[in-house]
């Protein structure tokens, strides 16, 4: 019996279930891909939108998860109750590093405003070198498609070198993602 833990998987994505059906899909397949991967999951802690959607069908799947909430976040979004490890963080900024620090890949599903801060900060942690951890945009219907643009506008206008657009993956599926996790964690 191996006394390793698992490999762990953050998802970064929306505390809302979003305009499209396809989301709330992806995020379900999502969780239990990580269970089928042996692997656990590390997310907000929350209970609703595509984050409780995730947990849940990954528990229910047999994945251990690390729900990492800040306690001004408690009541908005709902703390899952049935956690295997659960981590009140002061604040935001140290929501994200607990997160990071205690995964080996990062998938980012839709989500919004604190979706997309989770992603840049990531994305900027590996563009100064602080580690080499996989990203996986996961691009459902094209979800990302702005922001990819944005990325290249950046790098067009000088302003990041053309690396920055190959430090995230961009996924079209969970088929892909399930593909591209295995080959990354094993």
């Amino acid at each position: 019996m191996s006394t390793h833990a698992p490999r762990s998987v953050c998802v970064f994505c929306g505390s809302r279930p979003g305009a499209r059906p396809v989301y709330a899909a992806a995020a379900r397949d999502t969780g239990r891909l990580i269970a089928e991967g042996g692997w656990r999951l590390i997310y907000g802690a929350g209970d609703v939108g595509l984050m409780g959607l995730v947990a849940e069908a990954a528990q229910t799947a047999g994945a251990t998860a690390m729900g990492v909430i800040p306690q001004h976040l408690m009541a908005r979004e709902k703390g899952r109750a049935r956690l295997t490890t659960m981590v009140v963080t002061e604040d935001m900024h140290e929501r994200k590093k607990v997160m990071f620090m205690n995964s080996d890949a990062i998938v980012v599903l839709p989500g919004g405003a604190g979706s997309l801060d989770e992603f840049f900060e990531i994305l900027t942690w590996r563009q100064i070198g602080l580690h080499e951890k996989p990203i996986f945009l996961l691009n459902i219907d094209g979800y990302w498609d702005p922001l990819l643009r944005l990325l290249d506008h950046v790098i067009a206008e000088g302003f990041a070198e053309p690396p920055l657009a190959s430090y995230a993956a961009v996924v079209p599926d969970v088929e892909t993602l399930a593909r591209r996790l295995t080959a990354a964690l094993g």
